[in-house]
């Protein structure tokens, strides 16, 4: 059975949350002290947790970068839940280390999809990540045995989500690929809303980010299709 830890200073979100796992088969314990929380995934290494941003002195950014600056817990799937919606809130939560965010007030339902999703993704690697030859079209090259990108002659250092965001639209290099598409394919559900399409914009974001410091002109690579997706054009090409 997969235990969930839940942390957060809200005791009514906790019970709720809990309740709601439990009903669902999963073990479900919580903490409203982000210290004894973190204490508690040590003692019981969880399968996820589930964690609150504003807690007071000690925050959930700085929990989250402690989990995966630890060994033996550092890979454990983390949610972070905050009424925070400003994209620099959700960058710093992805910065440090977080694989999926939901902003207060959630749906329960929501939630439960994430946790199913990101569960199922932990326990088995992600399909770019077992494949290990390496893939390159154009200016670009991923390399998966490092989790890396290569842009002609520099390289930057990618989380597994980016990697794997970057694999799919690098594999349909060309054409769009919808918020749908990389929701199914690098998340594993299919739900989009407002947050999980926030969601893709952060890590896209985050992506761009990474991609400009190692290339020759900045949003060169990764093309947004208002109202549609992402395209990766590999050469760096204008669209005709």
């Amino acid at each position: 059975m997969n235990t969930i830890l839940i942390i957060d200073d809200d005791i009514s979100i906790c019970e709720l949350v809990k309740i709601n796992l439990e009903l669902c088969g999963y073990n479900a314990i919580y903490s409203t002290d982000p210290v004894k929380g973190f204490a508690l995934i040590l003692q019981e290494n969880p399968s996820l947790v589930i964690l609150d941003v504003m807690m007071g002195k000690v925050s959930g950014f700085d929990v989250a970068k402690k989990i995966r600056r630890t060994e033996g817990i550092e890979k454990t799937p983390i949610i972070m839940l905050t009424a925070l919606s400003e994209l620099n809130n959700k960058l710093e939560g992805f910065n440090s280390g977080i694989d999926d965010y939901l902003t207060k007030p959630f749906e329960i339902e929501e939630l439960k999809a994430r946790v199913l999703a990101l569960l199922n993704r932990s326990g088995q690697e992600m399909s770019s990540l077992r494949v290990k030859e390496v893939l390159s079209k154009g200016d670009i090259t991923l390399i998966p045995e490092s989790y890396s990108v290569q842009i002609v002659d520099k390289t930057a250092q990618l989380t597994p989500i980016e990697f794997e965001i970057l694999n799919v639209l690098m594999q349909k290099e060309g054409s769009m690929v919808s918020s749908a598409e990389l929701l199914k394919e690098v998340w594993g559900y299919s739900n989009e809303g407002i947050d999980t399409v926030d969601t893709i914009r952060v890590h896209i974001t985050h992506l761009r980010a990474k991609i400009n410091k190692i290339s020759s002109e900045k949003n060169k690579y990764i093309k947004t299709i208002y109202g549609g997706g992402y395209r990766l054009l590999a050469n760096g090409a204008e669209d005709k």
